[in-house]
């Protein structure tokens, strides 16, 4: 009777700890909702003084009040991406070795990586529902009924929408925000899972984050051109990439770290791989931003061409589930589950 009530235990979610995590984020959410607002503020300013990068790609948008949808899901989209980049630092934080003048616990660490990651997938959802709103509010159906429908599939279906740069970075978002979601949640899944594939497949949450950023350096049209704005947020780039190198260089857990990989090639070999990609990383970011020459448009231009197709986004895209496949299940492969092991005489 204890055995099966065990594993109805392993099998289900841990819903007390997403409750708690969920009532934890609310002072988090609020402060997101506050700084939307404080974006939204920043966005009419700039439309105001004619320095809106967006109204030269789009000039109609400068009557903000009559595309007011549009203006927020700019909004939530900039603070998803704050969020996102938030809970990065706290999980990259907490998961090596803090640094002994950071005042907060690795418990506390924990805790606002979890709580800032549920406000992130809020707020990415929100970003996509306004979105939709506004594709419902302009489309050009005749019904209702049609304008919905087309709205939904450009909104929330991978590969939707079919003009433009929103071909790549539209599908690019919509695979952040789908990943985000049982990527985080796995969390409230690891007594399942166990600890060895969860911790392998919270790794993978960095793809998020990154796909997170390609998007709106694609699509974002207030760093749709070369400036300040766009070159800060290469500049952000920079702190992520470095806990993640000191993360790789020197793990917090021993069963991590190289004399521990040398029987283990293949992880060896992710790790040095890892290692090599952030250093290359580090090195693009600080050669974008004393160039500057960091891949923004020309003013005037007609649009920009694409290198990347959503072929080779899906293709990209089966290529990594069939690497998070791979990991979990090689951690799960590791991992020996007690009730296996031989009764000690």
């Amino acid at each position: 009777m204890r055995d099966t009530s065990r594993r109805r235990r392993r099998g289900a979610m841990d819903t007390a700890a997403l409750r708690a995590d969920l009532r934890g984020a609310i002072p988090d959410a609020t402060a997101a909702l506050v700084i939307t607002g404080a974006i939204v503020v920043w966005l009419y300013a700039r439309i105001d003084n004619g320095e809106s990068a967006t109204l030269d790609v789009m000039p109609y948008l400068a009557d903000a009040d009559a595309y007011l949808l549009y203006w927020l899901c700019q909004a939530f989209g900039w603070s998803a991406l704050l969020w996102a980049w938030l809970t990065t630092m706290f999980g990259l934080l907490r998961s090596g070795r803090p640094p002994g003048w950071l005042p907060v616990s690795p418990a506390r660490l924990e805790r606002l990586h979890r709580t800032t990651s549920l406000t992130t997938v809020a707020l990415m959802f929100l970003h996509a529902a306004l979105f939709f709103a506004e594709m419902v509010r302009t489309g050009d159906s005749d019904t209702l009924l049609g304008r919905v429908w087309r709205a939904f599939v450009e909104s929330f279906v991978p590969g939707g929408y079919d003009s433009g740069t929103g071909r790549v970075a539209i599908l690019l978002g919509l695979l952040a925000f789908y990943l985000a979601i049982p990527l985080g949640l796995a969390y409230y899944l690891r007594t399942r899972l166990g600890a060895g594939p969860w911790r392998a497949l919270h790794r993978f949450v960095l793809v998020v984050y990154v796909l997170s950023v390609w998007h709106t350096l694609l699509y974002g049209t207030n760093v749709w051109f070369d400036g300040w704005p766009r070159t800060t947020l290469w500049l952000l780039q920079l702190p992520p990439a470095l806990l993640l190198l000191a993360r790789l260089l020197v793990p917090a857990r021993p069963a991590e770290r190289g004399g521990a990989l040398r029987g283990r090639p293949v992880a060896l070999a992710l790790r040095i791989g890892g290692i090599v990609a952030t250093v290359g990383v580090i090195a693009t970011v600080v050669t974008v931003v004393l160039t500057g020459r960091d891949g923004g448009r020309t003013p005037g231009a007609e649009g920009a061409g694409l290198t990347m197709t959503q072929g080779l986004i899906w293709a990209g895209t089966v290529v990594f589930l069939a690497v998070l496949v791979a990991a979990v299940t090689a951690a799960r492969r590791r991992a020996v589950p007690r009730e296996r092991e031989p009764a000690r005489r």
